[in-house]
């Protein structure tokens, strides 16, 4: 594997969602991001530019009865793109962590694309008015990532330092990925990086 032919195309549909993304971790940057949640596409569209990746996403979803369906699937789905692009993982750095700030919010992310999918994340975003309209409720960062994570077959650690504005939280989360993702799958070897031979 090598750079410049990591690259997927995923399609799902439910009674609740219709998604489409495709994903260029080879790419600079550059997106087209529509999720019927302002807040949502512009979310993505820092995991796309800080990650140095080409992502378009549409997502048709049920968000007249809550914008959780078009989230969570929509993490679904960019997991199943992200594990297509990586392919067999030969040359990758594998691991990432970073501490982001954003004004008052302190984020960090540690990664590994280990094939095992876990999240722990330590963050209370139960309690903010939802932001955007459409709204986007704080608390769903945590599904989006869990849906993510379950289907890209990525361990993430996603700590919220200190923070005391949502939009800063949530923004810095995203970015704070991003960084880490850009890191991770950045080739700089020939083989892959386990003792077991695959990922």
């Amino acid at each position: 594997m090598t750079q410049g032919d990591r690259s997927a195309v995923v399609e799902r549909s439910t009674a609740e969602t219709r998604i489409s993304v495709s994903w260029n971790l080879d790419g600079t940057g550059l997106q087209s991001i529509s999720t019927g949640l302002p807040f949502f596409d512009h979310m993505l569209a820092q995991l796309s530019r800080h990650s140095g990746t080409d992502l378009n996403v549409e997502v048709k979803g049920d968000i007249n009865v809550d914008a959780h369906h078009s989230v969570e699937d929509s993490g679904i789905v960019l997991g199943q793109a992200f594990a297509s692009a990586i392919g067999d993982k030969v040359g990758i750095r594998r691991f990432a962590s970073l501490s982001l700030p954003l004004d008052e919010a302190l984020v960090s992310v540690a990664l590994d694309l280990s094939g095992r999918p876990f999240l722990e994340f330590n963050g209370e975003l139960g309690n903010g008015s939802p932001l955007g309209t459409p709204g986007f409720d704080p608390q769903l960062t945590e599904e989006f990532f869990r849906a993510f994570v379950s289907t890209s077959g990525i361990s993430v650690h996603i700590d919220v330092v200190r923070g005391r504005n949502y939009h800063h939280i949530v923004e810095a989360i995203f970015k704070c990925f991003a960084r880490c993702l850009k890191e991770a799958v950045a080739i700089d070897g020939d083989s892959v990086p386990s003792t077991k031979g695959l990922l």
